[in-house]
């Protein structure tokens, strides 16, 4: 895999998948989420990366968040289709630059945390009761099918602890993947209540890791990760939060108010971003207009 982010631009990476193939009338209420999808309607999931694409991302995230072997066999796929689909979604995602025009785009397979497995909204939560060994073996399989897909990069996002941190950097450094680290985080701290320049202290010297970030948190709380990730490490800061809004994982909706703006991404380059995007309910329009903005800069 290679990926490098220029010392002299801002990549643009794309925004939320799962709200993009709802727009489109799928029902991702299933357990599997939009991995249901490589499955049902692959076309679909294309077309949501094109559109995202043509928004202005340099940068597609797989639909392999949700997937994992234990969730495809709870939904009766068995190893063999799994590790299909698994590539597959990334596929996808090259098939969609393709159409597009591939150069200065890339893809990012998902490396989902084990909470997203889960389908309860654990992963805005942490702390699973397991050891860093057992975290490193259940990522294992999965990152061995897409250690062997054509991604550019892997996306190792909504990380909300750092034994699960410290369990997939293992991993990376293991294969000599390169790989971006995101946490998902509330104010300074992880969702488990670590303090995130802790958390981003992780990975501070592993080479594997190209770049350090946030996502799938509320916009307020990019700018003081950012601070915090360029005192921790030098490396290039990563950060696609959602709307605002929340996640309620017993009735698998979001609630609140969106907080989300054009405007802030700007604000995040000045601070030292290096890619920028949106996560869950951020849409190809939202992606277009931060695109526009971040090119009058």
């Amino acid at each position: 895999m290679e990926f490098a982010i220029p010392d002299d631009a801002v990549l643009i990476s794309d925004g939320g998948l799962a709200t993009e193939l709802e727009a489109r009338g799928h029902d991702l209420s299933d357990d599997l989420w939009s991995a249901r999808l490589l499955f049902d309607a692959p076309d679909e999931i294309m077309a949501a990366h094109m559109a995202f694409y043509r928004a202005g991302a340099a940068i597609a995230t797989t639909a392999s968040y949700q997937a994992s072997f234990d969730g495809f066999a709870a939904g009766g796929i068995g190893r063999d289709d799994a590790e299909r689909l698994m590539r597959q979604s990334v596929e996808l995602a090259a098939a969609a630059r393709d159409e597009v025009g591939g150069d200065g785009r890339w893809v990012a397979a998902s490396v989902g945390p084990y909470g997203a497995a889960l389908a309860n909204g654990e992963e805005y939560v942490g702390r699973y009761g397991l050891t860093v060994a057992q975290l490193a073996e259940w990522h294992l399989p999965r990152l061995e099918v897409l250690a062997g897909t054509a991604a550019d990069v892997l996306a190792i996002e909504t990380v909300p602890d750092i034994d699960e941190a410290e369990a997939l950097v293992g991993l990376v450094r293991q294969f000599d993947l390169a790989a971006w680290l995101s946490y998902t985080i509330d104010g300074l701290q992880t969702r488990a209540g670590q303090p995130l320049a802790e958390a981003f202290a992780v990975a501070a010297d592993v080479q594997e890791i190209v770049a350090v970030g946030v996502n799938c948190c509320a916009p307020g709380d990019v700018l003081p990760a950012i601070e915090v990730a360029r005192a921790v490490t030098d490396k290039p800061v990563i950060v696609y939060p959602n709307s605002g809004e929340q996640w309620d994982g017993a009735r698998r909706t979001w609630i609140g108010t969106a907080r989300w703006s054009s405007e802030l991404p700007a604000q995040w380059v000045a601070a030292g971003a290096r890619v920028v995007g949106g996560c869950c309910r951020v849409m190809p329009d939202d992606i277009a207009e931060l695109a526009a903005r971040l090119t009058l800069r």
